[in-house]
């Protein structure tokens, strides 16, 4: 029973000591940037003093009698492996679009299965047909 409790007590110190706040040197913000017009476009940016950067602009665009704002934009930044990171993207009428060679990309289609699915799109079941 007394080692259960030793090592209860020995566990909770641990997580104390990981989980207490780490006291790291706040970031500068080197520059920092920030415009809003009337009609609706925006621009800012700012750059840090970890080598970390942002901008995005975005303006209004008439898609049939909506106007959606388009946003673009991109961001860079060093993790904490020193290993660089860069993400750009647009978001508009059709979604969020980021592109990032850090975003997995999806394998292709077997050949044996794309021809399936190229089989099946050019002769559909007809109602009735099973």
């Amino acid at each position: 029973m007394f080692s259960c409790q030793v090592a209860f007590v020995l566990l909770a110190a641990v997580c104390a000591v990981l989980g207490a706040p780490q006291n790291k040197e706040p970031v500068p913000i080197i520059s920092q940037e920030s415009d809003i017009q009337p009609d609706g476009t925006f621009k800012w940016s700012f750059e840090s003093g970890d080598g970390t950067k942002a901008e995005q602009s975005g303006q209004p665009k008439q898609v049939e009698q909506e106007t959606p704002l388009v946003y673009q934009g991109s961001a860079s930044w060093t993790d904490n492996e020193g290993t660089q990171h860069q993400l750009t993207y647009i978001a508009d009428e059709n979604g969020y679009q980021p592109q990032s060679p850090d975003i997995p990309v999806a394998p292709e289609i077997p050949a044996a299965i794309q021809r399936a699915l190229e089989y099946n799109a050019a002769h559909p079941e007809q109602d009735g047909e099973k």
